[in-house]
């Protein structure tokens, strides 16, 4: 048995990250992840994979926010522009 001290916001990441990778505990997210450590891979059930499809999908909505912001800030001189 391993026992660490985690900050209250640190155990919220690990809670959250449990939600979306389907973990069933916290428990289970770190032994998955000390597994792969140990054996530098991902066990079968694809929570390394769903780790990394999820930053994906995080950077593909970055860039359509950055995107986005950029459109709104074009549109925003053009109206000032008409005035």
């Amino acid at each position: 048995m391993i026992s660490i001290r985690l900050s209250e916001e640190e155990y919220a990441a690990l809670r959250r990250l449990c939600s979306v990778t389907g973990a069933r505990s916290v428990s289970d997210l770190t032994r998955d992840a000390m597994c792969a450590l140990l054996n530098g891979t991902h066990r079968g059930d694809g929570v390394g994979i769903q780790v990394d499809e999820f930053r994906a999908e995080i950077r593909g909505m970055d860039r359509k926010i950055e995107q986005l912001a950029a459109d709104i800030a074009n549109w925003l001189e053009v109206q000032s522009e008409k005035s």
